[in-house]
């Protein structure tokens, strides 16, 4: 899910390099980006989106727009909340500031102070260096969240609490629709988001989303 959430613009369309853009990402659409805006008021736009940090920024909704301004020459800075907001895949942090340096955008890690370029327009190398460390930290965040879902499982497997469905038996259509997060994919369906989104709004699988949309046909 992508969301422009303000725009301040004075008349019109935005001029080359006029805009400065806040992006905030929450890895579910239940998650609230309020901390992430604490310093709405300094930045002409907000760009939203709510979707996992393993996606690629730019093939993400909202980073995709933000490319495209970015591309177009509208932008003049951006402001993310903390590295693990940009993503949680040190590659693509750096592949995505790497573009970002090329261009002359300066990109401002708030919460951590970290700015991309120095004053000159130049490439601040301390800060590449501490993103990296972050970005490191990041990923395995990402793991350890991974291992502990997996961990819990087996564990509740081995208590013998852990039920999965039994075989040979059927959901009823109504029943497997009616589900909260069934619920909530067909309503993003109803409003035109793309399967792989939606698996990743909703941490579902994509053949999942698929049976969701053939049975509520």
């Amino acid at each position: 899910m992508s969301k422009i959430s303000k725009i301040v613009s004075k008349g019109g369309k935005p001029k080359r390099g006029e805009l400065n853009i806040l992006y905030t990402r929450t890895s579910s659409i239940d998650q609230r980006t309020d901390r992430q805006r604490v310093n709405e008021a300094d930045f002409d736009w907000v760009i939203e989106d709510k979707i996992s940090g393993s996606v690629e920024f730019f093939k993400r909704p909202g980073g995709s727009e933000l490319k495209k301004l970015l591309d177009d020459g509208h932008v003049k800075s951006i402001g993310i909340w903390s590295i693990s907001r940009a993503g949680r895949s040190l590659l693509d942090i750096l592949q995505t500031l790497k573009y970002t340096s090329e261009k002359g955008i300066q990109v401002n890690f708030i919460s951590q102070g970290l700015k991309t370029l120095n004053e000159d327009g130049k490439e601040n190398p301390i800060a590449k260096m501490v993103i990296s460390i972050l970005g490191v930290i990041a990923e395995m965040q990402r793991e350890q969240i991974r291992e502990a879902q997996a961990q819990g499982i087996a564990l509740a497997k081995a208590r013998g609490v852990y039920v999965g469905r039994s075989q040979n038996t059927k959901e009823s259509v109504g029943k497997f629709l009616g589900k909260p997060r069934n619920k909530k994919a067909i309503e993003l369906l109803n409003k035109g988001y793309k399967g792989n989104e939606i698996a990743s709004i909703l941490k579902m699988s994509e053949s999942t989303i698929c049976k969701i949309k053939r049975l509520n046909k």
